[in-house]
This record gives structure tokens, sequence and C-alpha cells, in this order.
């Protein structure tokens, strides 16, 4: 499983009102482990900070001058987040500017959702947390994430930091006794394996009932990278006994 955790700046709240993108960072994870890949970029846009966006990110036009424009880095950026699953807080945001960013190049880019699915953080914790604060700050305090060297926004700092948020957010499996760190090797799953010659009763549900199993074992994939009952292994499939009758 491929993530990649993502945030942005910007120069205001709006790319309806002409903000644009001023830097990008993301963070690769690969079973829920940071992989050592990252995709980091400033980028000079084409108008000024609305009040208040400099302050957030202490970046300025000097500094963004001799930065590339959006369409230098944009093959470089697809190429790194094609396919993966992005991991982002409040993605209607950066979701909404990085297409905006595409939409000026032309229709042939698309738009992100395209490419990637997308998980919102911000809906977690609001699942999770429901009535409270669901920042970035909120969460890691409430969490027991250390964010004491976040002094300013940045994207891929607030991106390192979401990484360790999504995993504390998204750890429940722990709470049922399949911690999130077990991989397959660790488990010996010898124990489940069927016994062909052992004749099993008949089992019958609804399609409602299936539906539902299949959406709970999917849930635990999202959480978890992969469900425990995915590594059990069936030897051969045995025939239904008959039944006697009168």
């Amino acid at each position: 499983m491929r993530q990649i955790i993502l945030d942005t700046e910007t120069t205001g709240l709006s790319w309806e009102r002409g903000n644009r993108v001023v830097e990008i960072g993301c963070v690769e994870y690969i079973e829920r482990r940071p992989s050592g890949r990252t995709f980091h970029v400033y980028l000079k846009p084409d108008c000024d900070f609305e009040q208040g966006a400099q302050e957030v990110t202490g970046l300025t036009l000097e500094f963004l001058a001799d930065k590339p424009v959006f369409e230098q880095v944009a093959e470089e950026f697809l190429a790194f987040i094609d396919g993966a699953e992005l991991i982002i807080h409040n993605a209607a945001f950066d979701l909404g500017f990085l297409d905006n960013e595409l939409r000026r190049l032309g229709e042939q880019y698309g738009r992100i959702t395209d490419r990637c699915r997308v998980e919102d953080t911000l809906l977690l914790a609001r699942q999770r947390f429901p009535g409270q604060r669901n920042s970035l700050d909120a969460l890691c305090k409430r969490l027991g994430v250390d964010n004491s060297h976040r002094q300013l926004h940045g994207a891929l700092l607030d991106a390192q930091i979401l990484g360790d948020v999504y995993l504390a957010l998204t750890s429940g499996q722990e709470e049922i006794g399949f911690a999130v760190e077990a991989t397959a090797s660790a488990v010996d799953t010898s124990q489940f394996r069927v016994d062909p010659n052992v004749a099993r009763p008949r089992v019958q549900i609804s399609a409602e009932e299936q539906a539902a199993h299949d959406a709970r074992l999917e849930k635990l994939r999202k959480k978890a990278g992969k469900a425990v009952w995915d590594q059990f292994t069936v030897v051969e499939a045995v025939a239904e006994p008959e039944l006697a009758t009168a």
C-alpha cells in the first residue's frame, strides 16, 4: 500500500480569488511506514500574499522570486503522487488549489482525484472526536504527537507531522489486539488452516450481511494496511456434507 502525506501552502485562502500555491510537501509511506522518499518544492506565484497568509508561512515574494513556477514541476509532482492514496488534512482546500494549478496548464492534466484516492484526516478526526477542535495542532496535543518544532506553517514539515497524526488516528486495530506494526511474516496463521477432512456446517448469510462484512474488512484494510483475516489460508474447498433425511 503506497500512501502520500501531502500538504500545501498558498498565498491566501481561496483559489477563486486568484491565490496560488507557493509550497508543496509530500512524504511517501509504504505499508504505513515512511519510505524515506519526499517531494518538496517552493513555487513562484504571479500574485501577492493576502493579508495574514505571509505571517502564517513566513514566506516572502523576495524568497520565492527565483523559484520555479508550477508548470516547471508539474510532471515531476504528478509522477510522485500518481496511483497513491493521498492523506490530506482538510483535503478540499489543498485539492481545490492543486486542481486549479492543473487547470491553468490545460484540460489534459485532469484533476488530482483522476490519479489518486484521497483520505481526509479532518473528516476522520471529526468522526472520532465530534464537537472538538480538530486542527492539526489540536490533534497533535490530543494524540500525543510532538509538534514543538513547528513555529510556522511549512508544507513538508506539516506533512511529516500529519503522517504521525494519521497513524495515531487510524491505529484502531490495536484496540482489538491487532498491532498495526505486525507484518504478515510475524503472524502465525497455521492455526487457522482449515482441515479438509472435517465437515463444516453450512452457514447462510443474507446479501446485506455479506455486504456489511466486506465493508468492515475494507475499513480495517484502510486503517491498518491489511486485515488479519486476509492472511487466513483455506487448504482446499470442502464439499458440504449431505444432511440425513428421515
